[in-house]
């Protein structure tokens, strides 16, 4: 699986982080993240990282010019590896451009795996996590419990509710992923080999499904 790249998308709170972190460890990928490269920014109150912020807030997708701004350095770091890249492109113009810079790079997507799930199990999801901000563990009140409340298992921090978590955000951010990334999966369709999954279900019977169609 060394150089492959693939393209995971997916709603917000479909489980497509966790899952991408899952696929770069089973295939050796550089899992390349944008949410968490923007809360790394975020939280170190770089340029990037303040007007992000002020997108992330109100439930935004941020701008095509701080995105490009991170996305090339781990493209870079990633050469010899291959990647899974999660959180983008999150639409066409991105898209087009990531289309432009790998063939530029010499490189192509793979796969694209669609995570399908409905946007009422969304928000009851969301509405659940809580994430520790130290070590960036996600977890969720009613599946992925803590050993002790409120605790994160790996590191004793404290875990949290994001902002963006909160139902009026998460309901804004998905409006705003059907009419700017939906018709993203259309354009790779005529480009790459597009996988839809269906991820209402469980976290494992999910994997399981993924890691069939990679192998």
């Amino acid at each position: 699986m060394a150089l492959t790249h693939i393209v995971i998308l997916g709603p917000p709170g479909s489980g497509k982080g966790t899952q991408a972190a899952r696929i770069a460890r089973e295939f050796g990928l550089a899992h390349l993240s944008t949410g968490d490269m923007l809360r790394d920014a975020v939280a170190r109150k770089t340029d990037l990282g303040v007007e992000a912020e002020t997108y992330m807030e109100r439930g935004l997708l941020v701008s095509d010019e701080i995105i490009f701004g991170l996305i090339g350095t781990a493209l870079d770091a990633a050469r010899d590896t291959g990647w899974i890249m999660d959180g983008f492109p999150r639409n066409l113009v991105q898209a087009e451009m990531l289309s432009k810079i790998l063939e530029e790079r010499g490189e192509k997507i793979d796969y694209v795996l669609d995570i399908d799930v409905d946007s009422e199990l969304i928000v009851r999801r969301l509405s659940k996590r809580r994430v520790c901000p130290a070590c960036k563990v996600v977890y969720n009140l009613d599946s992925i419990k803590t050993k002790a409340a409120g605790i994160c298992d790996a590191c004793g921090g404290a875990i949290v509710k994001r902002p963006d978590d909160e139902e009026d955000t998460v309901r804004r951010r998905l409006a705003v992923y059907k009419a700017q990334t939906a018709p993203v999966i259309d354009y790779f369709r005529k480009r790459s080999s597009v996988i839809t999954v269906e991820g209402a279900g469980d976290i494992e019977e999910i994997f399981a499904e993924i890691r069939g169609v990679l192998k």
